[in-house]
Order: structure tokens, then C-alpha cells, then sequence
């Protein structure tokens, strides 16, 4: 290099006006205190490099850092031609070679530290243009990417995982497949851009030495990648990573299997998918594979008539943007330049979705750049040459602007800052002297963007549900109607055809009514859309009619579906995954009024709420036979909507169990001040006497279930030869908490006309079926002491009080843990834990891993484990004891009595199988069986194990249940031996 070289200087067109001179020299000052010569020798021959660098430090923090971390390589960047210079970067990483993981990192941010200022500098001055600063960035950032991803194959094959097809080129031929997309598959980068991938694997290109471990092994090569790119460290990063345009992303790994993702798309892809993909381009990795990968997508995101239907779709999408990011109206100060109105991002929708209307037929039409492909829109005849100036000059002002936002502290942010004095630095880094010039050009650019956007979309056609003939009047099929049906994905027309006629003709209570029949007749398009959208048709349809079968009106459910379609979508859910929660919707249309709530799907009603709610149902009965009746309304409309907020993933399956577990107590709680207080009308009370309900099993533990019955036991304490008071009848201490526990079972359990609410089990109680159904504290504590088999224990680490005075609650929590903490005989604890374990195997063991709670390995393993080791060490460790299995396991770890890696093994696998138990409780009856579930119910399984499809689910299960029987064995043993406390089956059930 040469210091009298004048590339860049030459060609500069703008220099920067600061906003703050002062500021600005300090900045220069700055840089230059760190300069060891060069750099002031350099300024003083180029005046006109000072004036530059004067305006840029002056305007962007992060610049100057650059500059200051390394003035001679300032020096360099404003010395050299930048396209030169950035050539050279990329020939840099091309010829990295090193094994150690710390200095790739460090050299590739060196790298991306100095081509940051190279083009920042070609960009404020305009010595380049818009178009050359983003494909210089998308370039710089392909050619790290594939440093990384060289390395890290290095490293694979240097470890055995698998074997290169070309040593001196470790991506070709790997089968390993990197996407680039958005603005990064189009070559228009941004400066402080993400770089948005989807990273998939080709099962017959990789030479894996394991083939079984493909998606574990790319999975984690995938993640060392985001590592490298994206961590930041003391040297910054290089470039962050975002890979969740993936399939599916919440259900999904990071590397997928390439016949998973054309599965996914030719099945579930959505019109949004197929608009990112129109840029979608192999960056890295094979990229060969990847070019294969995409033409095999084509006719995916190319069809081969016009698509007038993505239109609708993708500009709902903008509307959502619109709406959840409040970028409802044009302004300056704190305008998103991307997502806001008139912005980058409607130049872009308006190019896309014209070429997907049109793309599968005029191929010209395919490019992914989209100032290009706004010159062949108008030479194909769908946009006016003004249109298309208009938005071409827009669009290279507004990416300026995302650029200097960006410039400014390197942050991936699109929105102006918030005050008049960040804009006006903005404003002069786009070369206009103060904030009023750049808001008048900037306003002017939002209004044309937006009046053209807006124009597009009031000409696009108003469509159909289907595009077809639906017509069900008259007794014979009509044909156009079979064929649409057909086309739609329902593989017996005819049975349709003759169910929604005979909806038309009344035969059910639902369709009686004149006004029932023209809302369902206005639903019916929209409705078999909808279905048709699930992975059978024919099935979601049959559902949705047994549905309505058993509704006592429609009129309140079918306005209620057309007027609110996102509900309509959300009942196709229901009734293809969870035909349960669709009994409910039969029952009581109104739960879905619920849905309509703004806040439904983002907050649950905490126990405060619950309380207030069902104490206002309570308060509005006309008697206590009401009350029960509203009790089971609340609880089963409570219970259904927990279950959408488990289908539609806006809780997880974790929260559920908690979720569950809240509304039961507020019932039990509720019901039984109810119960005392009508008992009380009869038999009056025992003075000084107290009860209380415990829960135990599931409810005990809070990890309740859609389907979970109550293993409950009350408890009181009062004078064994008092009598009851003040009421029409006395009765004995013993006979008056018998008879109070039988009235509560019946609040809770027994059927009315508005049904149940909870299955009860009080078998759980001293002495089983054997003993009294209300037990004296002072006999609990004296059974615990001196009666209770082993198992009893068990059952007791997850005893809690959940209804009762607070007072004489603390005392049964006292009594509870002082059984359980009394000291035990290891071997005999043992001996019986294990007799246990087997008679359970026995009776109910399974050999499918689907059945995760009986079965080897699965959660009654867990609990177990949990249970023996808290029963072992309570007396010494009486902080360990906890009713919720999860946590018993970390304070058993945190305690030392568990090691870690198996207590977190344990806790993953009890995650996974309470998440699974959730959903299948939830949707199905029975026993699961994956090759009859449908889509719906498999997605929801996917999502909760985390897995790409059900093989990959059911090895993850198969691999958790060997691990959890392993450490089973090592922490209690196999069976050994007589048991000496076990109990019996047919008297008490086991603590599982």
C-alpha cells in the first residue's frame, strides 16, 4: 500500500456535516492519540480525508471505536479502492486454517471489523452506491459464514463423526445446506444485519460414521456455527445468526433432514413460506445440494396458475406487523423505515407478491433482488414505469436510512430515534444540513410508497373460500361440487355432500332454525376450508358434525364463526387434534366467547381470579344445588380452556400442569366452604373443631392433567365425645366429619345435570377402604407413627393441605412432614420400594413407550426414585422433601444425595413425559397409537419432545426410559427380596 493512493478519496461525494463540531473533533482526537504515525501522515496529505472522517466520528460511536482500535487500519481502508479491499477480506477467510476454535473466532471478527469500516466509509461517502454497500455485506458475509462452516467439518472429521468428500474443500459434497435467507438471498444485507439461515442435511450426500446420529450430530455442528458467527466476545461478533424461518421452528431442531422439509412444505408450507422463499439462496455448505434442494421446491413456491390467493395472505401478514407493532401512521421522529407504513418493507411485499401471483408462469419473474425484479414486473406488464421509478428511488433512499440508523452504534434496529436531535443526525449522515430537509424527503418517500401499496392490494380480487363450485340444494350430488370437494382434499365428497344436506334439511336440533341454516349456509365455504387444512379432511369433518349433532342451538356458535374466522381456524384445531375439547363446545357453545378476549391467549387467570369468578357464580345461586351445578359449569369451561391454550402452544405443557392444578384447588377450596356452610344448616358444627382437605398424587404434586381424578383426604381435629350444635340434627364428632367427607364427595364427584368435575379417591386415607373416611389428626399422627406401610410414605411426600383453616392447615403440614422425616431402616425401605415397583409392573406395566407412565423407565420410575431418596435422607435433610417431582430432584441434587448429571437426565425426562401425558390426556381416550393419530395431535407431540416427526420422538423416549430405568437401578437396585410393608392392592393403591 501506498500512503499517496487517493481510490477512495476520489471518488467521494459527500462529506458529512457533524451535528456537534466539538463532539466531533474529540472524536478525531480520539483515533488519532492511538495512531502511531500513519494516520496523521495520511490526513495531512488528504484534507479531504480529515473533512471525512470528521463528519463520520462525529456521527457514529461505533465507528470511531472501530477506527480507534486499530488506526493503521484506517489508514489502509481509506487508502485502498473498497471493492479492492473487500475482495482481499474475503481471500482472508478463504485461506484460514487453524484447529483451534478461540482464534478462528477472533480472526473472522478482525476480518468483519475492518470490512465493517471499509464499507461504512464507501457508503457515507457515496463513493459507493446503495446496491454495491449490501452486496459487499451479504458477500463478506457468505464468505465467513463458510470459514465456519469449513472449520467446523474439520473439526468433525478430526473427531470420527465423518468423513470429507474433499479435503481441500471440506463444504462440497457434504450435504450439510445453508440457506440464506431475506435480504441475505438477495445480496441486500443491511449493515448491523442478522443473517437469517435455514440450515437442513442430505441424508445421501453426508458420510456420517453414524448414520443413527445425523440430527444429533448436525444439530450440534449447527450450533458450534451460531457460536462461532454469532457469540460476542472481547474482539465483538461477526455476524448474528436467526435460524426460525425454519419448518416449524418451535417444533423443529436446527438442522433438518431434507425430506422432513419437503414433506413439511408440500404438506403444512404456508403462503408466507413461499414469499421468503423467492430469496432464498445456498450462502454455504453444499452448495450444490442446496441449488437441488430449491429447484426440487419450485413448484412449492411457483404455481402454475395465477395465485391471486397470496395475495390476501401475505398482506394479512402486513397487517399483523401493522397491528402488533403500532406502526400505524406515517411520521419522522421514531418511524420504523422497515415495518412502518410506507416503508422498506411494503416495496418489497409489492414486488413479492406479484411475482407470486404470476411467477409460475413467466419464469423472468423468479429473481429474488427486488429492484430487479421491479424492472421485469414492468416489462412483464404488471406495473406502470412510474410506479416502479417511484418505488426504486424509495426504496434506495430508506435503505440509506436503515444504514445510518444502524451505523450509528452497530445495532440490528430499523426505527429513527426518538427525539428531534437523533433524526438530525440521521438527517445530516444522509448529506442534508438539519432535521426540516430530511423530514420533508422522507415523508414525501413514506406517502408514494404507501399510496402505491395500497393501491395494489384494492385491486386484488375479492376470492372465494375455495375457487369451486360448492352447492348442497336438491337431492342429487352436484358434480363441479364433488370435484371441488375432491380437489380441496376430501377423499369421500359424497359423504359430505350428503351431511351438509341433511344440515340443510334441520335433522338437527342445531340446523332447525331458518336463521341457523342461512349462517351455517354463509359458514360452509370457509368452514370446509378450514378443515380441508387439517391432514384428514374427511375425519375433521366427521367431527366437526358430531359437533353439532349434539348442539341444543347453533345459531349463537355458526354468527359467532363467521363473523370471527381466526376462531373457525381455531375449531378445525380442535376437533382434528382434540375431539375431547370438542364434546365441550357441543355442550357449551359460550366457551368460546372466552376466546375472544384480547388477552385469552397471553395471560392465565391466577388463583385470585379463579377465586373472585367462581365466588360471583356462587353468589348468583338460587340454591345449593345451583352452586354444585355452576361449580361444574366453571370447572368445565375452565378445564376447556386451558386445553386451547395447550393446543394453540400459548402456555406450555409445563404451565398446564400448574394451570390444572390451580383450578382444582379453587374448586375444592370454594366447594368445600359451600359444603360447611349448607352442612352446617343441618347438623350444625362441633365447636372448636377444624378439617381439612389434602390433596395427594397428581394434585399433591400440581402436575394435574385434563384428565386427572383427586386423591384427596380430610382430616380434622375436635373432642372425640363432643356432639354438633345449632343445627336441625347432632351428630357424633366421628359421624359428623364422616358425613361432611361424603357430602364433599358428592359436591365434587357426583353427576348432576350439568355433570361432574373431578373423579374422587379418598383410598389414599389411614387404613385404605379399611378405615374411616374422615380421620382425626391425632389418629393420622399416630398411624403415620406406627402403622403405615411403606408406601404410605410414599404416597406422603405429596400431601398438602388445599382447603382448611390456616391455623389448623400449618398443624397437618407439621404432622405430614413429621412422618415423613422420621428415621427409616434403609434396607427394609428398599426391600419394600422395590416390592412395590414390581407388583406395579405386574399389575399394569407396558412395553410401549408411548405408555410413559407404566411403563420401564418411564414417570413411576422417576417418582420413585425421587420418593426413596427423600424417604432415606428426611430425617437428616428434611429441606429436601417437596410434593412437585421436578423440584424434589434439584433439592435431592442441591442436597448431594443425587448426583447432577442423573438428577438433570431425570428432570428432562419427567419434563418430557408430563408434557406428553398433557396433550395425549388432553386429546385422546385410551391408548395412544401414533399411526391413527392425526396431524394436529402429532404436532403438538412434536412440539413438546422438540422433534422433527414421531421415529425421532419414539427413539428420544426409547433412549430416555433406558436411561431413567439405568439410574433407577443404580440408585434403589432390582428386586431383591420379600416385602415387608408393600400393602395390598385390592386395599390401597400404590403411590403412583
Amino acid at each position: 500500500m501506498t500512503l499517496d493512493a487517493d481510490a477512495l478519496l476520489s471518488r467521494v461525494k459527500i462529506i458529512i456535516s457533524p451535528p456537534d463540531a466539538e463532539k466531533a473533533q474529540k472524536a478525531l482526537d480520539r483515533v488519532l492519540e492511538k495512531d502511531k504515525g500513519p494516520l496523521a501522515a495520511f490526513l495531512a496529505a488528504h484534507p479531504k480525508a480529515r473533512d471525512l472522517l470528521f463528519g463520520v466520528f462525529g456521527s457514529s460511536p461505533y465507528l470511531t471505536d472501530l477506527a480507534a482500535r486499530d488506526p493503521a487500519r484506517l489508514t489502509t481502508a481509506l487508502a485502498a479502492d473498497p471493492q479492492t479491499r473487500v475482495g482481499a477480506l474475503i481471500d482472508e477467510t478463504k485461506a484460514l486454517e487453524t484447529d483451534d476454535e478461540a482464534e478462528i473466532m477472533r480472526r473472522l471478527r478482525l476480518i468483519k471489523q475492518e470490512a465493517a469500516l471499509v464499507i461504512a466509509l464507501a457508503d457515507l461517502s457515496k463513493a459507493w452506491d446503495t446496491l454495491q454497500a449490501t452486496e459487499a455485506l451479504t458477500r463478506i458475509a457468505d464468505a465467513m459464514l463458510s470459514a465456519a462452516i469449513r472449520f467446523t467439518l474439520r473439526q468433525a472429521q478430526h473427531a470420527g463423526k465423518l468423513e470429507l468428500a474433499d479435503q481441500r474443500d471440506p463444504e462440497r459434497a457434504s450435504g450439510w445446506i445453508f440457506l440464506g435467507m431475506g435480504k441475505g438471498g438477495a445480496y441486500e444485507l443491511n449493515y448491523s444485519s442478522d443473517i437469517d439461515l435455514i440450515v437442513f442435511f442430505d441424508r445421501s450426500r453426508a458420510r456420517l460414521t453414524d448414520p443413527s446420529e445425523d440430527v444429533d450430530l448436525f444439530v450440534k455442528l449447527t450450533k458450534r456455527i451460531v457460536k462461532i458467527m454469532s457469540e460476542r466476545t472481547s474482539d465483538g461478533y461477526v455476524f448474528r445468526t436467526d435460524l426460525r424461518l425454519r419448518p416449524d421452528p418451535g417444533a423443529t431442531p436446527i438442522a433438518i433432514p431434507l425430506e422432513a422439509a419437503l414433506s413439511y412444505y408440500e404438506s403444512m408450507g404456508q403462503n408466507w413460506e413461499r414469499a421468503a422463499y423467492i430469496k432464498a439462496r445456498p450462502v454455504a455448505g453444499d452448495i450444490y445440494a442446496g441449488e437441488q434442494f430449491l429447484q426440487e421446491l419450485s413448484p412449492f413456491v411457483w404455481r402454475k396458475y395465477f395465485d391471486f390467493a397470496a395475495i390476501a395472505d401475505v398482506h394479512s401478514i402486513k397487517r399483523q406487523i401493522h397491528a402488533h407493532k403500532g406502526h400505524g401512521k406515517i411520521a419522522v421522529i421514531g418511524h420504523n423505515i422497515k415495518l412502518g407504513r410506507g416503508g422498506i418493507r411494503e416495496i418489497e411485499f409489492f414486488t413479492q407478491t406479484q411475482q407470486l401471483i404470476t411467477g409460475g408462469r413467466d419464469k423472468r419473474l423468479r429473481g429474488r433482488a427486488t429492484l430487479p425484479m421491479l424492472d421485469q414486473l414492468v416489462e412483464s406488464g404488471w406495473v406502470e414505469a412510474q410506479a416502479r421509478d417511484d418505488l426504486r428511488e424509495a426504496y434506495l433512499f430508506l435503505r440509506d436510512v436503515e444504514h445510518r440508523i444502524q451505523m450509528v452504534a452497530d445495532e440490528q434496529k430499523h426505527t429513527l430515534p426518538d427525539t428531534k436531535e437523533g433524526v438530525e443526525t440521521i438527517a445530516r449522515m444522509m448529506g442534508f444540513g438539519g432535521y426540516d430537509g430530511f423530514a420533508e424527503a422522507l415523508m414525501k418517500r413514506l406517502d408514494i410508497v404507501q399510496g402505491h401499496y395500497a393501491r395494489l392490494f384494492e385491486s386484488a380480487p375479492e376470492l372465494s373460500a375455495t375457487g369451486g363450485n360448492l352447492v348442497f340444494t336438491g337431492d342429487d350430488d352436484d358434480p363441479e361440487t364433488i370435484e371441488t370437494l375432491a380437489r380441496m382434499g376430501y377423499k369421500d365428497p359424497k359423504m359430505v355432500t350428503a351431511t351438509i344436506r341433511g344440515w340443510h334439511f334441520g335433522r338437527y336440533a342445531a340446523t332447525r332454525s331458518t336463521v341457523a341454516r342461512e349462517r351455517l349456509t354463509e359458514l360452509t365455504p370457509k368452514l370446509l376450508e378450514a378443515l380441508a387444512a387439517t391432514e384428514n379432511a374427511d375425519q375433521a369433518f366427521l367431527a366437526f358434525d358430531k359437533l353439532i349433532q349434539k348442539l341444543p342451538a347453533g345459531v349463537q356458535l355458526f354468527s359467532l364463526l363467521v363473523s370471527q374466522p381466526r376462531l373457525l381456524t381455531l375449531l378445525a384445531a380442535i376437533t382434528g387434534a382434540a375431539p375431547k375439547l370438542a364434546a365441550t363446545i357441543s355442550k357449551r357453545p359460550r366457551v368460546l366467547d372466552a376466546l375472544m378476549e384480547p388477552a385469552f391467549f397471553h395471560t392465565l387467570p391466577s388463583d385470585a381470579d379463579l377465586r373472585e369468578r367462581l365466588a360471583a357464580q356462587f353468589a348468583e345461586a338460587r340454591s345449593y344445588e345451583d352452586a354444585l351445578d355452576r361449580a361444574r359449569i366453571f370447572g368445565q369451561e375452565q378445564k376447556f380452556l386451558i386445553g386451547v391454550r395447550v393446543l394453540t402452544g400459548s402456555i406450555s405443557v409445563a404451565d398446564a400442569g400448574a394451570a390444572y392444578t390451580r383450578l382444582a384447588e379453587t374448586l375444592i377450596a370454594c366447594l368445600f366452604e359451600e359444603v360447611c356452610k349448607e352442612f352446617e344448616k343441618a347438623h350444625g358444627r362441633i365447636e372448636n373443631g377444624a378439617a381439612a382437605v389434602v390433596a395427594m398424587g397428581k394434585l399433591g404434586g400440581r402436575e394435574m392433567t385434563a384428565a386427572s381424578d383427586l386423591d384427596l383426604m380430610l382430616l380434622y381435629e375436635a373432642d372425640p365425645h363432643a356432639e354438633s350444635i345449632g343445627g336441625e340434627r347432632s351428630l357424633s364428632t366421628a359421624q359428623y366429619y364422616a358425613r361432611l367427607t361424603q357430602r364433599l364427595i358428592t359436591a365434587i364427584s357426583a353427576p348432576t345435570a350439568e355433570g361432574t368435575l373431578y373423579e374422587t379417591d379418598f383410598r389414599l386415607r389411614p387404613s385404605g377402604n379399611m378405615g374411616p373416611i374422615a380421620v382425626s389428626l391425632k389418629s393420622f399422627e399416630a398411624y403415620q407413627a406406627e402403622e403405615a406401610w411403606t408406601w404410605e410414605h410414599m404416597a406422603l411426600t405429596r400431601a398438602r393441605v388445599v382447603a382448611g383453616p390456616a391455623e389448623f392447615a400449618a398443624r397437618v403440614e407439621t404432622a405430614i412432614r413429621a412422618a415423613l422425616t422420621r428415621p427409616r431402616d434403609p434396607q427394609k425401605l428398599k426391600i419394600d420400594v422395590l416390592a412395590m415397583r414390581k407388583r406395579i409392573a405386574q399389575a399394569k406395566g407396558s412395553t410401549s413407550p408411548w405408555e410413559v407412565k407404566q411403563v420401564a423407565g418411564g414417570l413411576i420410575d422417576i417418582e420413585f426414585i425421587a420418593q426413596y431418596l427423600m424417604l432415606l435422607h428426611g430425617a437428616a435433610h428434611p429441606a429436601i422433601f417437596s410434593t412437585t417431582t421436578p423440584l424434589a430432584l434439584r433439592g435431592l441434587r442441591d442436597a448431594g444425595l443425587l448426583d447432577a448429571g442423573a438428577a438433570e437426565t431425570l428432570r428432562a425426562a419427567a419434563s418430557l413425559y408430563q408434557g406428553l401425558t398433557q396433550v395425549l390426556r388432553l386429546a385422546v381416550d385410551g391408548p395412544f397409537r401414533a399411526t391413527d393419530a392425526p396431524r394436529g395431535l402429532t404436532e403438538l407431540l412434536l412440539r413438546v419432545g422438540d422433534s422433527p416427526n414421531l421415529s425421532h420422538l419414539e427413539a428420544l423416549l426409547a433412549d430416555s426410559q433406558k436411561r431413567t430405568r439405568e439410574i433407577f437401578l443404580s440408585v434403589i437396585g432390582p428386586f431383591s427380596g420379600p416385602a415387608t410393608g408393600a400393602g395390598e392392592l385390592s386395599e390401597a393403591p400404590p403411590p403412583a
